[in-house]
Formats: structure tokens, C-alpha cells, sequence
């Protein structure tokens, strides 16, 4: 028997780690830890639970948007509503857990073990990331129109027409390279060929869009789970008594930060740059650094122990431990 493995620690995860707790004791410091242990022993957890509810439902509404996508890319298969279900929170709590984007490689993985390749199940997720893009520029919008607090999103907005630019790639890229794999030595011309196959599968993802009924379910559960968790953010400011300061459009303009900064994740759920996101956003609502920051610890909290509690029962539903989620969203996304 040979002698057990040693975990191996990663550094970009550690570096990751210190970056996050870093800049929270630098805000701590900054805003006072008094004026920020005040705002969370007053926190009602009725609220709070309220909050929690909403987040689950917003959850479950994404997973209903993800399989209306998966079987307009999948007509004949079979694609199990709890598999896909299962998949999102698995996928929610990977992200929330390790830095990166591995949370969507992690559902991918899960979903295309039973049905679909996993080019092709990538390609559904790309077509969820477009509708997210779309209710982040709606979200966006209604916010600078009632408050001006965010009038300057361009380069925001920019950040995010990244999936816009990958679809226009997966449109023309298969053609092309098909074209160009019947010239040269024959090892490229195969590998050529086998990039296009790969891409061709996952345009076979975005299928939902040439069919509008299809296409309208999918966009209108997108819609709901974001509104759902603008209420969720929303009765977080309840449970802080801040809706009186921020209200609704606090909550979403919050929403809308928060998800801007994670296109491009630096710590585990965004750690830090979560919490500076809420203090510059909420400062603008006439909030307190202090409260601020309280509100984006909980809110993130509220998130990462939502995401925590429905991930670890799918994960174990579907037989998997952590290692295996772990090795293969990497390995995807290498």
C-alpha cells in the first residue's frame, strides 16, 4: 500500500484568500469595526430568513431557465428536471466555495454525464450568460433612470459584452476552420477539423434562440430569478433598517455592482471586492461606510449559505464528493 497522497495546496487559491481578507480589514480599519459590530448585532433574522427563502426561489428559477435551454439543445433527449436542478446548485456552490468560474464548468460536468457532450451543455450555459448580460443592462438601467447613482456603466457594460463577442466567434469560427482544414499537413488539417466539431456543439447550445417560444420561457425565468434576488437584496436592507436610506433601487443598483466586479472573480465569492462593491454603491444612497459594509457581509453570507445548503444535498444526490468536482471543473476550464 502506498503512502496517502499529500493534498497540495494551491497558491493562486492562498494569494486569493489574503487578497479577500486583506481588503476587509483594510475596510474595517477605514470605517470602524464599532460602527460595524453595531449594525450586525441589530440584524432581524426574520428578515434575514426572508431574504434566504427569496434566494432559494431564485435559484430554482434559474435551473427552470437552464432547462427550458437544455432541451431546445437537447430534442431528443431526455433531460430530468431534478438533474438539472441539482446541476445549478451545485454549479452555485462551487462558486461560491473556489475562486474562479469553476461553479459553471462544475454543472457542466454534472449535466453532461448523463445526457449531452460537454461542448454542447457549455453552449446552454453561454446561452444563460447572454440572458444574465440582459438583465443585468435591464437592472442597470432602471437604476440609472430612477437614481443616476450608476451613470457611468460603460465600461461595466463593456466587461460584460464579452458572451456577446464569444457568440459571434462560435457563429463564424466552425465554418472557417472547416474551410481551412482542407489545406496543409494532414495532422493540422485533423486537428482543425476536430475544433470545429467541438464548436459546432457548442453553438448547438445556443439553439434556444431560434425557437421564440422556447426562447421567451427561458428569458422570462431569467428575469424572475433576478427580481427575486433584487428582493432577496432588498429585505437583507430590511433586515439592517436601511430601506428607508436605499429601498429598491439600493438593492438592485447593489446587484448590479456586485456582479459587475465578479466577471472577472479575484477571491472565493468575490470576498472583499464583494463587500468594497456594496460601500461604494450604497455611499451614493446616503448609507454609512459602516452600515454599508454590514450589509455586505450579510448579504454575502446570506448568499454563500444559501448556495452551501442546497449545493452539498445535490452533491450528494448525485454521488459526487468534492475532489471530483474540484478536479474536473479545473480541468475544464484549463
Amino acid at each position: 500500500m502506498g503512502a496517502p497522497r499529500r493534498r497540495r495546496v494551491s497558491l493562486p487559491a492562498i494569494l486569493a484568500a489574503l487578497v479577500g481578507l486583506g481588503l476587509a480589514a483594510v475596510a474595517i480599519s477605514r470605517l470602524g469595526l464599532h460602527n460595524v459590530v453595531h449594525a450586525l448585532v441589530g440584524v432581524h433574522l426574520g428578515w434575514l430568513a426572508l431574504a434566504a427563502a427569496l434566494m432559494v426561489l431564485s435559484l430554482l428559477m434559474r435551473a427552470v431557465s437552464w432547462l427550458v435551454v437544455l432541451r431546445a439543445a437537447l430534442p431528443g433527449a431526455r433531460v430530468p428536471t431534478p438533474l438539472v436542478a441539482r446541476a445549478t446548485m451545485i454549479g452555485v456552490m462551487v462558486s461560491a466555495v473556489f475562486p474562479g468560474r469553476l461553479g459553471e464548468a462544475a454543472r457542466a460536468i454534472v449535466v453532461a454525464r448523463r445526457v449531452g457532450s460537454i461542448a454542447l451543455v457549455a453552449g446552454t450555459i453561454l446561452s444563460q450568460t447572454m440572458l444574465n448580460l440582459v438583465a443585468l443592462v435591464i437592472l442597470g438601467a432602471a437604476v440609472i433612470t430612477s437614481t443616476g447613482v450608476l451613470s457611468a456603466p460603460v465600461g461595466a457594460l463593456l466587461a460584460l459584452s464579452a458572451p456577446l463577442a464569444l457568440v459571434g466567434l462560435m457563429l463564424i469560427a466552425p465554418g472557417a476552420l472547416r474551410r481551412a482544414s482542407h489545406h496543409g499537413p494532414s495532422r493540422l488539417r485533423r486537428g482543425l477539423a476536430r475544433v470545429a466539431l467541438e464548436l459546432e456543439r457548442v453553438r448547438g447550445g445556443l439553439r434556444v434562440f431560434r425557437h421564440p417560444r422556447d426562447g421567451v420561457a427561458a428569458t422570462l425565468a431569467q428575469l424572475a430569478a433576478w427580481a427575486l434576488q433584487v428582493l432577496s437584496a432588498y429585505f437583507v436592507l430590511q433586515a439592517l433598517d436601511l430601506q428607508g436610506t436605499a429601498g429598491l433601487a439600493g438593492a438592485a443598483a447593489v446587484l448590479v455592482a456586485v456582479n459587475v466586479t465578479a466577471v472577472v472573480p479575484v477571491t472565493p465569492s468575490n470576498v472583499g471586492v464583494f463587500q468594497a462593491a456594496c460601500v461604494a454603491v450604497l455611499a451614493g444612497f446616503g448609507v454609512s461606510g459602516g452600515h454599508a459594509l454590514a450589509y455586505g457581509i450579510v448579504l454575502q453570507a446570506v448568499e454563500v449559505l444559501t448556495a452551501v445548503g442546497l449545493g452539498l444535498p445535490a452533491l450528494a444526490a448525485e454521488g459526487m464528493s468534492w475532489s471530483q468536482v474540484r478536479r474536473g471543473s479545473a480541468s475544464v476550464t484549463e
